[in-house]
Formats: structure tokens, C-alpha cells, sequence
């Protein structure tokens, strides 16, 4: 089968290896961070291999190949024709989030974020000395929206917008109209946008429109993205950071050379530029077949033997949202049922902010029989049977 698990025991993946450290046992099935169980592409494998082939990995140039490559996937996926010098080359989307804030904004500003959220982003505001402005998401009948009430405040006392998009963990799927609406507001109170897309690859539900297509937004927006989730290479590292503003980029690159990461990894090069393919995206759809059988197979589970479990509608991403607040405990007792009874480690929704309290996100890039597993184990613990 294309998408078995591979075996990552003893390989120093984070998901598998760090679980003890994190949740302090050593019987959890690993179903939290966001990388997949799956091998990479076997046309990333193959350019990996011809790579090491040659003896030497000296520093390596962003070459010809690897912009190119930037610039197909970019016109394949989105009708987006970007210019190559719009590209920054970087070495991870949160690396690139804390280099916008500490480049466009001044000490005390404040960024803009909708929670829940990924913690990174709460984080680079916070350890920026930056102000935290939460426009938190409205969660009403099973699916998340904008209070843009609030959001038209925040905007109006931010110097920078974290978008999300798509929305982790919330898996939202941001429509033109709210992507539209997002961004005119954001132009008319001189907000810049730093719009994370790094699982734009993986939606289920429409076409992926990067905000920075939008006229209104293109002038003001930093598109973060990497084939790191797509292809499972997160280990790798490599991302890019798409600037069409001469003005915003030069003041961004000067930040970045600070850091003093100017050369690329030679490796990293490779499966990119391998990924951004033709035969990374067949490998793509193929994938995004399996993770939406996968989705369905979850919501089946859970509507047929745990229903006080509701996940929300999965738009986007191989990560489930399941809403826990039915089972009537709160978000200690919720990990201790996940944790030390279902022996299960996911990501407690309130690690994403109060708004994700009674949640908890699911990934689901693994194989089916894993998920079997994990879902039986969680219906033995939630209804205190034994086995």
C-alpha cells in the first residue's frame, strides 16, 4: 500500500520518540504532532538519494531549479503567477512568523491572531515583547467563524495580522468572501498580514485562494509556506516566505541576514524542488484520497459508538477537531481520560488557547488500523469498560 505507517520507533521523531518526555508515559498511541506516518514521495526519495550520492555538502545556493520549482506549484495549485524575486528563502514558517514580527513591527505593537491557534503563534507575539490582540472565533453549530465586530477593533489597534489560513486547528477553509473581507479591513487600518499557508496543499472542501492573490492584499501580505506538511519533510526544514512589496521585502531580508542563516541545506533543496513536481502532485492527490477516507472513517466511529465526541467539518489539513465538551469534564479530566485511560496522546485543545478548552485535535495521517486502535481504546475508556 501506498499509505502504510512506516515504523518510526527509535528514528528520533518527535511524535514517537518525545511522547514519554511530553505526556510521561510510555504506553500512548502518538496521534499529536503535525507530521504524518507516511513516506515522503519516492521522487523525493530518489532526489535525496542521488543527493547524498555526491560525497560533498558544502553550502549550497537556492539554484535555478528551486525557484522554478516554487514558481509551477504556486501556478499548478493556485493560478498564482509569482515572480521569482518576490521568494525568500527561509528555514521554517516559525522561524519566518518571529522574523516578520521583529522586522515590521516595533516593540509593543500589536498582532492580530484568532484563537484558538497554533501556540507558535501566541508565543512569537509574546517573546517578541509584542502586544496579544485575540479576535477569538465564533463556534456555533459545529463550525468556526469570524467575529468581525471584534475583529474591526482589533484591526484598528494592530500593526500585524496572523492569519491562519488554513486555520489550524480549526481546519477552516477561509472562503474568498471572508478572505476578501479580511483584507480590505487590514488595508484601510494599516495592517500588514503574515498569512501562514503552510496546509494549503491539503484542503477537502474548495480551491485554496491565497490571500496574497487578492488585489487588496497583495501589497501588504507575507505568504508563508513550505512543503513540509504536504510531503511529510518537516525534518528538512525548508520553507519560503513570498513578498511581492520591493519595500516590505528589503526591510524583511535585512532582518533575516541578522540571524545569519544566508546558505541553503543541499538536501532540503532537493526534496523540494523533487516535490514541486508533476510526480508530487499525483503523489498529492493520491494522498488526499486516503486522509478523506480516513476523515470519513472517524466520523462514522465516533457517530456510531461515541457521539458525545463531535467533530467539527473537516475543510482542511490530516488534523480532526473533535468537540469533547458533551462528555462533561473539564480540561484536566479530559486529559487524563485521553492520556492515562485511553492511552492516547493528542493535543488538548486548551494548549491552543482558552477558546480550544473542551477540544482536542486529532491527526489522523497515519493508517487506518492505527486509527481503529486508537478509537477503540477511546470507546473502552469512555464508557469504563475493561479490555
Amino acid at each position: 500500500m501506498l499509505f502504510e505507517a512506516i515504523e518510526r520507533k527509535g528514528t528520533g521523531a518527535i511524535k514517537w520518540d518525545d511522547t514519554v518526555r511530553r505526556f510521561a508515559r510510555e504506553d500512548l498511541l502518538p496521534l499529536w504532532v503535525a507530521d504524518m506516518d507516511f513516506a515522503a514521495p519516492v521522487a523525493v526519495q530518489e532526489a535525496l538519494a542521488q543527493r547524498i550520492g555526491h560525497p560533498v555538502y558544502g553550502y549550497s545556493l537556492y539554484d535555478d531549479a528551486f525557484f522554478e520549482a516554487i514558481q509551477w506549484w504556486y501556478a499548478h495549485h493556485f493560478d498564482w503567477t509569482i515572480e521569482r524575486e518576490w521568494i525568500v528563502p527561509d528555514h521554517g514558517v516559525v522561524v519566518s512568523i518571529n522574523t516578520a514580527i521583529a522586522a515590521l513591527t516595533d516593540v509593543g505593537d500589536g498582532v492580530m491572531i484568532q484563537t484558538p491557534i497554533y501556540p507558535p503563534f501566541m508565543t512569537a507575539v509574546e517573546s517578541n515583547d509584542r502586544t496579544l490582540l485575540e479576535n477569538r472565533l465564533h463556534y456555533e453549530a459545529g463550525r468556526y467563524t469570524i467575529d468581525w465586530e471584534d475583529f474591526e477593533a482589533k484591526a484598528r489597534e494592530a500593526s500585524m495580522f496572523l492569519l491562519c489560513s488554513p486555520h489550524n486547528p480549526t481546519t477552516r477553509a477561509w472562503n474568498s468572501e471572508e478572505l476578501q473581507r479580511m483584507a480590505a479591513i487590514c488595508r484601510d487600518n494599516d495592517v500588514l498580514i503574515v498569512a501562514d499557508e503552510i496546509h494549503s496543499d491539503v484542503v477537502h472542501v474548495r480551491k485554496h485562494v491565497p490571500i496574497g492573490t487578492l488585489p487588496q492584499a497583495r501589497e501588504i501580505t507575507l505568504t508563508l509556506h513550505a512543503p513540509s506538511k504536504t510531503f511529510n519533510i518537516a525534518g528538512l526544514n525548508q520553507s519560503y516566505v513570498i513578498i511581492p512589496d520591493p519595500e516590505i521585502r528589503a526591510t524583511y531580508r535585512k532582518r533575516f541576514a541578522q540571524i545569519g542563516l544566508p546558505h541553503g541545506n543541499p538536501l532540503s533543496i532537493a526534496a523540494l524542488t523533487a516535490a514541486y513536481s508533476p510526480e508530487g502532485a499525483v503523489w498529492l492527490e493520491a494522498l488526499m484520497e486516503y486522509l478523506e477516507d480516513n476523515i470519513a472513517f472517524v466520523r462514522a466511529y465516533l457517530g456510531e459508538y461515541l457521539p458525545q465526541i463531535v467533530p467539527v467539518e473537516t475543510e482542511a489539513t490530516f488534523l480532526m477537531w473533535l468537540d469533547c465538551r458533551a462528555l462533561d469534564r473539564d480540561d484536566a479530566q479530559l486529559e487524563h481520560l485521553f492520556f492515562d485511560q485511553a492511552r492516547l496522546a493528542l493535543n488538548p485543545g486548551i494548549s491552543f488557547g482558552q477558546a480550544g478548552s473542551g477540544f482536542m485535535r486529532l491527526n489522523i495521517g497515519t493508517s487506518r488500523s492505527l486509527l481503529e486502535q486508537a478509537l477503540k481504546q477511546l470507546h473502552v475508556a469512555v464508557e469504563g469498560k475493561r479490555g
